[in-house]
């Protein structure tokens, strides 16, 4: 058993009525939005954003209808993103199955993904704390941000690890910081302790997206993308960006060069993930995500001993070794 298959039958019943209060949040007076809405729901990930919430309010309290309504809020914003992002990147497939555009059209999808956004900032409403209302908000607007960040880099070749971790920073990361926000102001902290909590998420949602990231050098039918998919949509991500960092190579000219194509070819993208092995990009990407780790650990420290703490570093340590 997984520590997140773990993690989440401790918070068995919390993760209930998250999902009843998904449902009847997304239930609408329109045949074709609640056929669309079930068929995605059928197909829920790991949840770990949610959960995230609730770890945060039992590390400084307890599970309330505050924290639940904001961690729907999380989760629906949190999908409303990948709605949208399936459209800007034209992805057909994730997690094994069709996208909304792909089994439909990008119409329809932004729509879905407008309908769950408008329902996260209900639920954040719901809360009666407009500290979360703004935590989800300013989550909206980095999302954004960051996603926009990625197109520009990627098609003006800012090849830079600072420009990279940014990046995930706002795009993936800022995520895992206002999922402990959320569960914070449910149980009414805002102290210290929140500090601490923000930094762990921020090392922990950077260790997921490097992860992610990770991914994409390798062919699993599991993780539901194909091998160079970032670099065939000109992301240049942490594992090249190490070996590319090194002008002595022989090679880097002419893997910079191919960085610098506006398309590449499926042989292009080959070498690429090759020259990023061979260079040791992955074994630097995950000695980095031990390093982010071992800081997340450090913090955690200045919380008493508890099941609840642990479960903190068994989820970092879930998303660093998860191999989906």
């Amino acid at each position: 058993m997984t520590t997140l298959q773990t993690i989440q039958q401790t918070l068995a019943p919390e993760l209930r009525l998250l999902n009843e209060r998904i449902q009847a949040t997304l239930d609408s007076p329109n045949a074709l939005m609640n056929s669309v809405v079930h068929n995605y729901l059928e197909k829920k990930g790991k949840q770990i954003r949610p959960i995230l919430v609730m770890l945060s309010a039992k590390l400084l309290g307890d599970v309330n209808d505050r924290v639940i309504a904001g961690a729907v809020a999380v989760e629906l914003l949190h999908n409303a993103s990948l709605i949208h992002d399936d459209v800007v990147d034209d992805t057909l497939t994730r997690r094994g199955s069709l996208t909304i555009n792909g089994a439909w059209d990008n119409h329809l999808a932004v729509l879905v993904g407008d309908f769950f956004l408008s329902n996260a900032l209900l639920q954040g409403v719901d809360t009666g704390d407009i500290r979360i209302v703004r935590s989800i908000s300013d989550l909206g607007r980095l999302l954004s941000i960051g996603e926009l960040d990625q197109i520009y880099n990627a098609r003006y070749n800012h090849l830079d690890e600072e420009a990279y971790f940014n990046i995930i920073y706002r795009k993936t990361a800022s995520l895992f910081v206002s999922c402990v926000e959320v569960g914070a102001y449910g149980v009414g902290v805002d102290d210290d302790r929140l500090d601490t909590l923000r930094e762990f998420a921020r090392l922990l949602g950077l260790c997921f997206q490097i992860k992610d990231d990770i991914f994409d050098y390798f062919s699993d039918e599991k993780i539901g993308k194909p091998t160079g998919n970032d670099l065939r949509e000109g992301k240049v991500t942490l594992p090249l960006l190490h070996v590319l960092e090194d002008e002595s190579n022989p090679e880097h000219s002419r893997m910079v060069e191919l960085v610098r194509k506006e398309a590449l070819e499926p042989s292009e993208i080959d070498t690429l993930i090759r020259f990023a092995l061979e260079g040791g990009g992955v074994d630097y990407a995950y000695a980095t995500m031990k390093r982010l780790r071992d800081e997340a650990a450090a913090l955690m420290g200045r919380f008493p001993d508890s099941d609840v703490r642990d479960a903190f570093l068994s989820l970092i340590d879930f998303i660093i070794t998860r191999e989906s």
